[in-house]
Order: C-alpha cells, then sequence, then structure tokens
C-alpha cells in the first residue's frame, strides 16, 4: 500500500485527555479518533490490527473446538428478566424501548442471549459438550470511560459460552480454554498473568482473569514471593492472612476475660473522628482500632467492623451480602443506627443488633431497613482496642473482643496486600502488581441454565440440566495493553503478528530511474508475500523517519540515492534501532 493511497493520520499533538501511553500513541499515530467520551473510531491502520486480533483469536477457538455464531447487539428485556439480572446489572446496562415500549438491553455480555441459543437447539446429551463463540460488540455506560481503549462505552469482544452434561467435562473445556488464551496473548505478543478471580455478576465456582502487569491498571494483583509455590491471585479474590513477623493488634492469650489489663471507658475526642486523627490524639497505632463502615441499599443497612489498619473489601462484603447496588450510608442512616454523628460508630453498645430493623425518620417519610453486621474474622481474640463510643465526639479504650463484644462468625472481609502470608503456602509473603484485564474465564455451573430452563435428554431419556463455562476477551483492549509493552519515546513498536505491514519503506528518490528502483523493490517485497507500506510523499526526509519511528512497524527501510550508488540498501530494525546496510537478497532474508 502506498501513501498516496492510503494516507497517513499522524499528528504532532497528543490528545487533550489522553493519560495514558497506548491512548496517546494510537491517537497521535493515526490508529484511533475520539468521537464522543468512551466512542473511538478505527483508522486503517487500527482496522486491520484489529482485524488481525480478531483472526487470532478465531483461530485459536477454532482449534480448541470453538463454534463461531452471531448474536443481535440488541438483547429483549425479557431474557434479562428471566435470568435475574435485568435489576442486579445496575447503571452500567444501556436500557431501551421501542415504539412499542417493549424493553431492550444494548448488550454488555451475552450469557442470556447465548443460553437462549442453546435452549432452542440442544435437546440430546449428544449434542454435548458445544462451545458457542462470537466476535461481536458489546456496550456498557461507563461511569468514567478513560484510558483510551482500555475502557470504553462501545468495544468488541471475543466471547465463547460451553454446555456440559458434567461438571468434568467443564473442567476439560475450561482448561483448553485456558491453553487457547496463552496462545492468543503470546501470537499478540503480550505477556500475561493468569491470576484467580472473583466472579462477579457472573456467577459460578471458578474464575481466573488473564492479566498484563502494567503501571496503569485497575487490578491489584497479589503474587507469591516463592516461585515453587506459584499462587495468583486479584486482590478482590485474595484471603487475607496476617504476617505476624510484621506485627499486628495483640491478641488475647490464654488469660481469663477478667484478667485483660485495663477498664472498658469511654473518652472525649471532640472532633478527631477518622482513625488518623484519633491515632495521634493517643499515639495508638491504627492497627489497634476497629474500623466501622457501612453501606446501604433500598432494603439494608450493611455494618462492617474490621482492623483499623486495614481497608474493607467492597467485593467480599458485596458477596457475602448478596448485594447488588449499594452506597456509602448517609448521615442520616448512621444516625437512627448509632445516635452519633459518622466516624463514632463502634461494636460495644450498639442499639441494634444483627437483623434487626432499623426505623428510618427522613424528611421523605418514615422508612425501615433490616441492620446486618459482618465482622471480620481478624478481630478475633483481639484486646486493647479503641473503637467508637456511639456516641458524638467519644471512643472506647481497652476494648477487648469476647469480653466486650463477640465475633461469632468472622469472615474475611479485607483486602490482602504485599507482604502478607500467601494463603496457598501460608509459608512465603505476597509481591504486588498491577494489571490490566484482558481476558477472562469463568466456571458459571447451572445458575443460567436454571433459570432460563435449559434442559436436555441424558442416556436415560431423563431431562438435565447442563453446566456452563464463560470464556472473554476484549479486542480493543488487547490492542491497547499490546501498545503498553511495545512502545518507546519515539512511538510504537508493533509485534510482527499485529502490525499492519511489516515494513515501511521510505523513499527519498526524485528521478525516474531512481524512482523505478523503488517501485521495482515494492514489487519484490510484495511478490515474497511481504507487506509493504510505501511512503512515497513529497515530504522532508526528517518527516518521513519521523512518521515511520511513531507508526512502529517492525522494519523501516530507506532507499535513497546512497542505495544506487552502493547496491546497499538501509533497513533500521524498528524494536532495537540497529541499522544495517544490506543487499535485496540479504534484505529479503532478515525480514523473512
Amino acid at each position: 500500500m502506498r501513501a498516496s493511497e492510503l494516507p497517513l493520520f499522524t499528528s504532532k499533538d497528543d490528545p487533550s485527555d489522553a493519560q495514558v501511553v497506548s491512548h496517546r500513541l494510537l491517537a497521535r499515530a493515526g490508529y484511533i479518533r475520539k468521537q464522543g467520551s468512551g466512542l473511538y473510531a478505527y483508522l486503517p491502520f487500527g482496522n486491520i490490527i484489529h482485524r488481525k486480533i480478531e483472526q487470532i483469536v478465531r483461530e485459536e477457538m477454532d482449534r480448541a473446538g470453538g463454534v463461531e455464531v452471531t448474536l443481535p447487539v440488541i438483547t429483549p428485556a425479557e431474557l434479562w428478566q428471566e435470568s435475574g439480572r435485568w435489576d442486579i446489572m445496575g447503571k452500567e446496562m444501556m436500557r431501551m424501548e421501542d415504539r412499542h415500549g417493549v424493553g431492550y438491553a444494548l448488550g454488555p455480555t451475552h450469557e442470556e442471549a447465548m443460553t437462549d441459543l442453546a435452549r432452542s437447539y440442544l435437546q440430546s446429551y449428544k449434542q454435548l459438550p458445544i462451545n458457542f463463540y462470537q466476535i461481536g460488540k458489546k456496550y456498557r455506560d461507563e461511569i468514567r470511560p478513560r484510558y483510551g481503549l482500555v475502557r470504553c462505552r462501545e468495544f468488541t469482544m471475543k466471547d465463547a459460552y460451553s454446555f456440559h452434561t458434567t461438571d468434568e467435562s467443564l473442567d476439560e473445556t475450561y482448561q483448553k480454554m485456558r491453553e487457547a488464551y496463552r496462545a492468543i496473548f503470546e501470537r499478540c505478543g503480550l505477556k500475561t498473568i493468569p491470576v484467580e478471580a472473583d466472579s462477579g455478576n457472573m456467577g459460578g465456582s471458578g474464575s481466573e482473569e488473564f492479566m498484563v502487569a502494567s503501571s496503569i491498571g485497575e487490578e491489584t494483583l497479589l503474587l507469591c514471593s516463592d516461585e515453587k509455590c506459584g499462587y495468583r491471585s486479584n486482590q478482590e479474590k485474595t484471603a487475607f492472612i496476617e504476617n505476624t513477623k510484621r506485627g499486628g493488634s495483640t491478641a488475647l492469650t490464654d488469660r481469663s476475660l477478667s484478667a485483660v489489663e485495663g477498664r472498658i471507658e469511654d473518652f472525649d475526642t471532640g472532633a478527631a473522628k477518622t482513625i488518623e486523627d484519633v491515632a495521634k490524639l493517643t499515639g495508638q497505632n491504627p492497627r489497634d482500632f476497629v474500623k466501622a463502615v457501612i453501606f446501604e441499599d433500598k432494603e439494608h443497612i450493611y455494618l462492617c467492623f474490621i482492623p483499623g489498619d486495614r481497608e474493607l473489601s467492597e467485593i467480599k462484603m458485596k458477596n457475602l451480602a448478596g448485594a447488588t447496588e449499594y452506597w456509602a450510608a448517609s448521615e442520616e442512616t448512621i444516625k437512627a443506627l448509632t445516635g452519633a454523628e459518622p466516624g463514632y460508630t463502634g461494636p460495644v453498645g450498639l442499639k441494634f443488633s444483627d437483623r434487626d430493623v432499623v426505623s428510618l425518620n427522613l424528611p421523605t417519610g418514615d422508612g425501615k431497613k433490616a441492620l446486618r453486621i459482618f465482622y471480620d474474622a481478624h478481630l478475633k481474640g483481639r484486646e486493647g482496642l479503641i473503637t467508637g463510643a456511639n456516641k458524638t465526639s467519644f471512643h472506647k479504650k481497652n476494648v477487648a473482643e469476647g469480653r466486650d463484644f463477640k465475633v461469632t462468625d468472622g469472615h474475611d472481609l479485607v483486602n490482602a496486600h504485599a507482604g502478607d502470608l500467601c494463603p496457598q503456602c501460608k509459608k512465603a509473603e505476597l509481591t504486588e502488581t498491577r494489571g490490566i484485564e484482558v481476558g477472562h474465564i469463568f466456571k458459571l455451573g447451572k445458575k443460567y441454565a436454571e433459570k432460563m430452563q435449559v434442559s436436555v435428554l441424558d442416556q436415560t431419556g431423563k431431562p438435565l440440566t447442563p453446566t456452563m463455562g464463560c470464556y472473554g476477551i476484549g479486542v480493543g483492549r488487547t490492542m491497547a495493553t499490546s501498545v503498553e509493552q511495545n512502545h518507546d519515546e519515539r512511538g510504537l513498536i508493533w509485534p510482527r503478528n499485529l502490525s499492519p505491514f511489516m515494513v515501511y519503506l521510505v523513499s527519498l528518490v526524485k528521478g525516474e530511474t531512481e524512482t523505478a528502483f523503488v517501485d521495482k523493490l515494492y514489487e519484490t517485497l510484495q511478490a515474497r508475500g511481504i507487506s509493504v507500506y510505501l511512503d512515497d510523499r513529497d515530504e522532508r526526509a526528517g518527516v518521513k523517519f519521523n512518521d515511520a519511528e511513531l507508526v512502529g512497524f517492525p522494519f523501516i527501510v530507506t532507499v535513497g540515492k546512497k542505495t544506487l550508488e552502493s547496491g546497499k540498501i538501509e533497513m533500521k530494525l524498528r524494536r532495537t534501532g540497529e541499522k544495517l546496510e544490506l543487499t535485496e537478497a540479504e534484505l529479503m532474508e532478515k525480514i523473512l
């Protein structure tokens, strides 16, 4: 392809809203253009790469036994209502009504649609296992689209859904998908870290994310420092195992509770309400506090007590409570619950117990919400604690679990961090890195098949409900993360399998004889199966070289007056910057 036929869309300036390298370089190099918040057009080079990633995905899915289909982007509300997710998905799901008042959603994911397709087709166990997949558009009304292609409102995904007669069959396909994903990302030039993950609204028993390590990653990954153990997990899934070598709150010994030194008492902390402020006031370490975190939804109040030096894992709390949409409790709710202003809530002397109904006297009228109280298990057996006193301006000190409040049913509610013990080997410490999710696989189980009444006949002629798996890859996100891992200060550096063209041919010649030489080289390269982009623009050499570096094809080949005199062609390897002078035969050999 010649520049005179396919113009470059490069720019000297970064987009004003670009926060990450992939967004900045893909826009500057003319691969994408923003058309709205979270909405991007793929220009010719970007479109070529997108199709290449799709093809790699398609080849590996077919190799693993996948069966490709195409589903409508618009999915009927009734399918979501069947599964129970119409009200669970939240505001991220774009909803609409047609002229007849019938509800639809722009599909953010296609579990329901694919399950509906399967129940219309599958009749016998002989048809299973089967793994349907599609490569198509998804839509999510992200509250804050950012990072270019990393988090958009419209994006392309490969999503696959498998159906099985047994859990063992699901395990086999799940393993095939793990292997297929490794092959896909390796062919895309990506180094991925597979980690255990939370299934979220998808449900199911098992989940694994394929993450790309990146400083801009929105996920925190925790890895065991012992390579022999090999534990890797998303922070939201990682169980917190306290490392006693790093210190912690004083645990109760074998002494009787009555022998604990210091009597529990209230003390005035004035306007100091945060753990940080009260810790400064008292000189106590935050780990000797009990932190209260309170959420609510339309029907419940969720009161969580955790160690003061830890953060609540909202994912763990959400899964424990079975909550869908929830928000930080209002000041009015907290006052009704504790009788005090926010910041002074504690586990001792609460007016309400777990599952009690709390009356809320709000300006909009009286309301009632059921209280759920959750304790982190790591509060068990701790003494000498400071907690809120459920009284404005006061806290309690010398609080002991077991004597002053009791953790009868403790849970893992907090985030693990680097330095905590690995929950798998329970010996080595965890290390921490950031990551971008490019793929996710789930064992869905029978959640959707049961709710949507999918049934096949088993070997005895009796109805059998299939178990399911789900496997997704973000195509545009894979493209963006490839840039995050493959670039330098001059621009993009595409892996061979993704690059729009293998060679960027820079023509610096003027006369007919010289131009004929370039044209012949261009045709010879193409005849050998080498894709070439010929920069035949009437531009200065510096402009052409800068654009060649920016767009990032693997080989930059330059033909000028010196080439015809010496018989040697200059080649630059984009990844290493190495420059070579080669004969035409040597040039072909190097590229191939």
